[in-house]
């Protein structure tokens, strides 16, 4: 196919529906393809080929389908794919949805240009997450922690504090005792200016932005643009972890507003809705986000995520968290009722879970008690919530002397180890440490779950 006819302008718009356009005539145009359009008025706006057929192609319009029509309206497929121009001076910038500068600072200048949608990694080139992320949140560092190339979500609910979580995780999150370079890259979609605004404020009042890289897609811009966000941010992130041999934690929020924009797509297109009218495909297309985060042999970066998705309703079993559950490993659980209490964190540790936890602690990581302090935590907080719905039965009376300590234990365990500001950095020692002087309040022959060495070495007399 010759230069000519693969950057023809066509003025072929047959159709205009929600934020697809329909182009007929078209020759030699390939899936994913970016093409730039001029408005009726000579705005100049992209777009990109969701569907090819004989000589007809979908296109779906970055910036939004508003006052498009099919008379004036032209098209020209430009004959590439999505890029994004990546430098190492893209730290501490702020940028929309689309890849552009929205922070007043010059225009980046690229090393390289890289297709936003990545190649996939091999998994046999794949090294296995093992090393400890300081968050400096005890609820994660201690119970379920977060490892360099793990892929570990917040699963929230709508009014729960998951802002400030992942404001206090970029602020915080550190490698101890390293040396390599560390960077935060921040994806927001469907965001309010509020959230926005808090972000940007609370990155400046804290000097964070200078190691984050912020990529917003507002609640007001264009749906499609939501498509965009995550993808810009990985591009970005594997180019500093592969390329520039930096640790990257990347936190995507909230990627419920993005599986809103493909379902949206998909009614657009009228394809056949699968659960609750989500596209069938979106299990493989949020894979494709969650899955380009790890390490690869060889390669000095990693690229660690924290996608955070408020689920509707809090309906854990909902399309969106039940199927970013099957692809990611493991989960942190924000509840309301102990969100009710004027507890932050809110994390419920019962249902929230680290897959990857056991490789990223213990000696010469954590601490060598790190497993057995954490299981024994886990173990007592059950069972103390499980005595608070026997009391709310026959009352406190009836429990016997063991049992009012697990009642004691859980509520310090909530007020205390649960519990902290929403600037309080504590280290994995002090979350230990912590986490020792509440199991004081149990009977020490109830300590089952530590090996009695730990308990010898480490128990506050």
């Amino acid at each position: 196919m010759n230069a000519d006819i693969k950057t023809r302008e066509y003025t072929t718009v047959s159709e205009v529906s929600g934020p697809l356009m329909i182009v007929e005539g078209v020759e030699g145009v390939a899936y994913n393809e970016i093409v730039e359009i001029e408005t009726p008025a000579g705005e100049a706006r992209s777009g990109q080929v969701l569907e090819v057929k004989d000589d007809i192609a979908v296109v779906q319009v970055f910036e939004g389908t508003t006052d498009l029509n099919t008379r004036d309206t032209k098209a020209r497929f430009t004959g590439e794919t999505a890029k994004i121009g990546v430098s190492k001076d893209m730290m501490g910038r702020i940028f929309n949805g689309t890849g552009k500068p929205i922070d007043g600072g010059p225009e980046i200048i690229p090393d390289v240009e890289l297709d936003i949608n990545g190649n996939p990694m091999n998994p046999a080139s794949r090294e296995f997450p093992a090393e400890f992320i300081q968050t400096g949140i005890s609820t994660i560092d201690g119970m379920n922690t977060l490892v360099r190339g793990q892929k570990l979500p917040i699963f929230s609910g709508s009014g729960l504090p998951h802002n400030d979580l992942a404001a206090q995780i970029a602020r915080q999150a550190k490698v101890v005792g390293s040396d390599d370079e560390f960077a935060v890259i921040f994806g927001a979609m469907g965001i309010t200016h509020e959230e926005a605004n808090f972000f940007m404020r609370d990155f400046e009042r804290t000097g964070a932005l200078e190691k984050v890289t912020v990529f917003m897609n507002l609640a007001d811009d264009p749906a499609i643009e939501r498509i965009l966000t995550p993808k810009m941010a990985l591009t970005t992130a594997e180019y500093f972890a592969f390329e520039l041999g930096m640790h990257v934690l990347v936190i995507l929020t909230d990627l419920s507003n993005y599986c809103e924009a493909l379902r949206e797509i998909s009614a657009a297109r009228d394809e056949v809705p699968g659960r609750r009218g989500y596209p069938g495909y979106m299990y493989t297309d949020l894979a494709g986000i969650y899955e380009r985060a790890g390490r690869i042999a060889g390669k000095e970066g990693s690229i660690t995520q924290m996608p955070i998705l408020v689920m509707p309703q809090d309906d854990i079993t909902h399309p969106i968290p039940d199927l970013t559950g099957y692809i990611t490993e493991g989960q942190i659980v924000l509840a309301r009722d102990i969100h009710r209490k004027g507890i932050y964190p809110p994390v419920d540790v019962l249902p929230s879970l680290s897959r990857l936890m056991s490789g990223g602690i213990g000696e010469g990581r954590t601490r060598d008690d790190h497993s057995g302090v954490s299981d024994q935590l886990y173990s007592a907080y059950a069972e103390g919530r499980e005595l608070r719905d026997l009391v709310a039965v026959v009352g406190e009376e009836a429990l016997t002397e063991r049992d009012q300590s697990f009642l004691a234990f859980a509520d310090d365990f909530e007020q205390q180890f649960i519990t902290q500001a929403k600037d309080e950095d504590r280290t994995i020692v002090e979350t230990l440490d912590l986490g020792w002087k509440l199991l004081t309040v149990l009977p020490k022959n109830e300590l089952k779950r530590v090996k009695d060495e730990f308990v010898a070495k480490y128990y506050p007399e």
